[in-house]
């Protein structure tokens, strides 16, 4: 292995566990684990690129200060989730980036997340459409093993439902191809917008899947990558629940 590719993950390393570091001191601790635990194993693949001796004691010492932390965090989430107390809540502001949808939800996937519910009135017009196959292809790209989603939505009842209707059959269609059931209901009450996950996460963002802002055009940055997508203002909150129940 090369000096530039150690000094590389070296500084992968840093920046990750940085961010870990400002998510813990911020409460966002579920989001900060899984930051300290990618950083970790990044400090651990140069720990073993490494040959000075003095290097490799350091960064053993700085594994272990981050390992203990994780540690720690770890334990405090498992007993909120257990005590059904655990609570976080992030604030996206106006304008800002960084919140694609897999930014935001990868740190309450798992392996074991098989089923999601997705409660949002508005996956109606053509931008909220492409809104909810993005994220059914969040879902089908993580390390879940995702079989069922179920929309729970709203019908416009001033507008022609025909784009809706249709778009949502395409999807079901395609999300069977890949051996993932999609269930539409339709509800004209529906209000509240909310995701749960059956591994017990459950989030709930103010605008529901339709936080992005319209792009200034078709080839303006933020456009195709939604990292770069800057986003209204709104909150997102993070419960988890050892009962995940149906819609």
């Amino acid at each position: 292995m090369t000096d530039n590719h150690v000094s590389g993950m070296e500084a992968s390393a840093v920046s990750v566990l940085k961010r870990a570091v400002e998510l813990d001191h911020s409460g966002r601790f579920q989001e900060s684990l899984v930051c300290y635990q990618e950083g970790i194993q990044l400090l651990i693949d140069v720990l073993k690129a490494l040959k000075d001796e003095s290097k490799r004691g350091h960064y053993r010492e700085k594994i272990k200060g981050y390992m203990d932390r994780a540690e720690q965090i770890k334990a405090h989430v498992n007993q909120m989730k257990e005590e059904g107390k655990y609570h976080e809540q992030i604030k996206i502001s106006e304008d800002a980036t960084g919140y694609s949808y897999e930014a935001l939800f990868k740190p309450y996937i798992s392996s074991a997340l098989s089923e999601v519910w997705v409660e949002d009135p508005y996956i109606r017009h053509t931008h909220q459409l492409y809104n909810f196959l993005r994220f059914c292809e969040m879902l089908l790209k993580s390390c879940s093993k995702v079989k069922k989603i179920h929309l729970l939505t709203s019908q416009d009842e001033q507008a022609d439902k025909t784009q809706q209707i249709s778009a949502l059959s395409e999807l079901r269609d395609s999300l069977g191809s890949q051996g993932v059931t999609l269930e539409v209901q339709y509800s004209s009450t529906i209000h509240d917008r909310e995701i749960r996950f059956d591994n017990g996460w459950i989030i709930k963002i103010g605008r529901g899947l339709d936080y992005f802002k319209k792009p200034k055009g078709r080839f303006s940055i933020g456009y195709c990558d939604y990292d770069l997508r800057r986003c209204h203002e709104t909150s997102v909150d993070i419960f988890h629940t050892k009962h995940t129940k149906s819609l």
